[in-house]
């Protein structure tokens, strides 16, 4: 399988449809991928906490036609990132979007963990509940965003549910790369699963990014890693070999806590 993770630079002076534009045309270059990746909210930038609002848009807003036209031009499945998405209730959620290579949405996961300790996205956003998994042909993929790196029993949920391939964009701020790296390794080392995570580059909202986006083999072994400029990070993996390394080590089998069976009330 053939993955391009686009590690877009976001700069506040570039107006926002300009940059679907452009963001649209990279991923037409990636036709002959099977799968291409973007970061977090590259709309708004991570951290623009007051353009939430006015940043956001329906689930099938601008951000949604321009993104299924070009994983429809290019051929690809296209995890397009994700938007501040606003629910018909009013409600903002950070929502990836997944998109067939026909241009069809095949999945939108709300994020979970929403950062900030009760301030940001954590108070101007609404959580997502529900853990998103996506059948590719080869692979099945894992939804995550994020600050839900952090969180490895999510990671845990998605494999329990199918995943063999853990996607995750992000908007990860360089203050804490050394954090970025270790919890990428982390979540496909004790899930046995690939990990594609592909970040920001560029300063959100005066908070320079870390870029540095990075996929991962199921033994933890950096398979890529781009550096802190806007760049396409293109990799070759084989996802059988994720069947093969729980074969070979069979740690998942040995799963004993969040398998138990509930107490009777």
């Amino acid at each position: 399988m053939r993955a391009s993770l686009i590690q877009i630079a976001v700069d506040e002076g570039e107006p926002v449809a300009s940059r679907r534009r452009r963001v649209a045309a990279l991923v037409r270059e990636q036709e002959g991928a099977d799968l291409v990746v973007l970061p977090e909210l590259w709309t708004t930038g991570a951290f623009a906490f007051e353009d939430f609002g006015a940043g956001a848009e329906p689930l099938r807003g601008p951000t949604y036609e321009v993104m299924a036209k070009a994983a429809s031009d290019a051929g690809v499945w296209l995890h397009a990132g994700s938007i501040p998405e606003r629910d018909p209730d009013g409600t903002l959620y950070n929502t990836s979007l997944v998109f067939s290579p026909s241009g069809d949405l095949a999945a939108a996961y709300r994020k979970i963990h929403r950062f900030g300790f009760d301030k940001g996205e954590a108070v101007l956003m609404g959580a997502g509940r529900e853990l998103v998994t996506v059948r590719l042909p080869g692979t099945t993929l894992g939804v995550a965003t994020c600050y839900d790196l952090r969180f490895p029993e999510l990671f845990r949920g998605l494999v329990t549910a199918g995943a063999e391939t853990l996607v995750v964009p992000a908007g990860w701020p360089e203050r804490r790369r050394s954090h970025w790296t270790l919890l990428a390794q982390a979540r496909a080392v004790e899930n046995q699963a690939f990990v594609l995570a592909c970040g920001t580059a560029g300063t959100h909202a005066g908070v320079p990014q870390a870029g540095h986006s990075i996929v991962v083999d199921p033994w933890g072994e950096v398979l890529a890693q781009a550096g802190p400029d806007e760049e396409v990070l293109t990799v070759e993996f084989d996802p059988a070999s994720v069947a093969a390394t729980r074969e070979r080590f069979p740690a998942l089998k040995d799963r004993v806590l969040g398998l138990e069976t509930p107490p009777r009330r």
